[in-house]
């Protein structure tokens, strides 16, 4: 009688080679989505020589508390009304020196959009959904006022001249006829929005 075989062997010797194939191909065709985060400027290494002096009027608080209510100056608005609100202080104008403002020039308010400045404050406890639309809603201020501006200087809005300017597919051509119109609109009003240390309260 025939001795019967054992169970045939299956070759291993390939299998990490394709395991180590397969992870190669996810690693390279796998995309990982990162947040943007916010685009803010980080204050200089050296403090300045001379001590900048800055009048109340020329600050415009803002203040999350910890149950998402918005006070501004120390008193409650709605989230709706942030926007216009911030937009007022920016062009009030009260020393007349801005020709391209609209702003009703109270003596209370700030005097130019160079000298205006945002200062945002939060609660440990705020919730982060709260205070990104905040944020949102003050960036949009200075787009709206820079994007009324852009319109009447060049034609266009100035959100989509900043993108097509920072796009690095964009040709240096045209980034170069676009660098002096981005700059100078952000100079007519300067985003300074200061976050001030969050409140433990």
């Amino acid at each position: 009688m025939p001795r019967r075989k054992g169970a045939p062997e299956v070759n291993a010797g390939s299998m990490a080679d394709i395991a180590f194939l397969l992870l190669i191909f996810f690693l390279v065709t796998t995309t990982i989505e990162t947040d943007a985060g916010l685009d803010r400027m980080l204050p200089p290494i050296e403090p300045p020589d001379t001590d900048v002096i800055i009048k109340q009027k020329n600050i415009f608080t803002v203040n999350i508390n910890k149950n998402g209510q918005l006070l501004v100056e120390d008193n409650l608005m709605n989230l709706k009304d942030l926007r216009k609100a911030a937009m007022g202080f920016l062009e009030n104008n009260a020393d007349g020196t801005c020709t391209y403002c609209k702003g009703k020039k109270e003596q209370s308010s700030s005097d130019n959009p160079t000298k205006a400045i945002i200062s945002l404050k939060n609660d440990r406890e705020t919730k982060y959904s709260t205070y990104i639309t905040v944020q949102n809603e003050l960036v949009g201020a200075y787009n709206d006022l820079r994007n009324r501006e852009s319109q009447r200087l060049y034609g266009r809005d100035f959100t989509k001249m900043e993108a097509e300017y920072l796009n690095p597919e964009t040709p240096s051509s045209v980034r170069d006829d676009l660098k002096d119109k981005v700059k100078r609109i952000q100079d007519m009003f300067p985003q300074k929005l200061s976050e001030a240390e969050t409140s433990t309260n």
